[in-house]
């Protein structure tokens, strides 16, 4: 059984979104400003939020859920697409270095390090040798982050592929939304047993005591966010960080 085999059918009322969700981010909220030092006068340790996940799964909706009754100011959300070719020069790491949190400080990646093991995988923007290679070279990389005391929570949305098929549908449909749908998205639905295979990968060759992976049934977009903010709660906690 694998990684991605999890239970998709759990479902939320409009109203019981609102109750849970609001009950979650208020949690956060006093998690984050002890984390801050606003709380305590003493700031904890760095936090980074990573959301990978299939296109269309939910992530820029959890995210907004997650930041949005935060103070700007205490929180910043990077979004990473493909490397520039200054970028290129470097190690596929490199880029991401200056968007890490130092202490006391709170970033939310959206998309990260691992698209060199899947989309780069995946399209052969990246050598066998160099894809394989990037499993232990993430793993140490994060470890070495954690190690300094940062609090890592990585997160996989997950969604069946005829849900997804039906909010491209949506966004096709939408004015408001159809910019977020592009060739490249319906390219990357034909390639799903690939993509499949590499997430896989990814999840079993990455997952470890430092930085686990949350899969999170996105099926249902109201439990997902409240899931996404009462998994990163539980993770401050579980470094030891409580609220006065």
């Amino acid at each position: 059984m694998g990684r991605l085999d999890i239970d998709m059918t759990t479902r939320l009322s409009r109203q019981e979104e609102a109750t849970q969700l609001a009950e979650a981010q208020e949690h956060l909220l006093h998690l984050r400003l002890t984390l801050g030092g606003q709380l305590g006068g003493q700031i904890g340790p760095p936090l980074c939020v990573v959301f990978e996940g299939w296109d269309a799964s939910g992530k820029g909706g959890a995210i907004k859920r997650l930041v949005d009754h935060l103070d700007p100011r205490h929180v910043r959300v990077s979004q990473f697409a493909a490397p520039t070719y200054d970028e290129k020069r470097h190690h596929f790491l490199w880029r991401f270095w200056p968007r890490l949190p130092g202490w006391g400080g709170m970033a939310v990646f959206d998309r990260s390090w691992y698209g060199r093991v899947l989309v780069e995988r995946v399209e052969k923007y990246a050598t066998k040798e160099q894809w394989q290679r990037a499993y232990d070279e993430i793993v140490g990389f994060e470890t070495t982050l954690a190690a300094e005391g940062m609090i890592l929570v990585k997160f996989w949305m997950h969604v069946t592929p005829d849900e997804q098929a039906r909010r491209f549908e949506r966004r096709r449909h939408d004015p408001l939304k159809e910019w977020k749908l592009t060739d490249e998205d319906w390219r990357n639905r034909e390639k799903r047993p690939q993509y499949e295979r590499a997430v896989e990968d990814m999840i079993e060759r990455t997952d470890h005591a430092a930085a686990p992976w949350h899969v999170v049934a996105a099926e249902d977009k109201r439990w997902a966010r409240v899931e996404v903010v009462r998994r990163v709660c539980d993770a401050i906690e579980a470094a030891g960080i409580k609220t006065p």
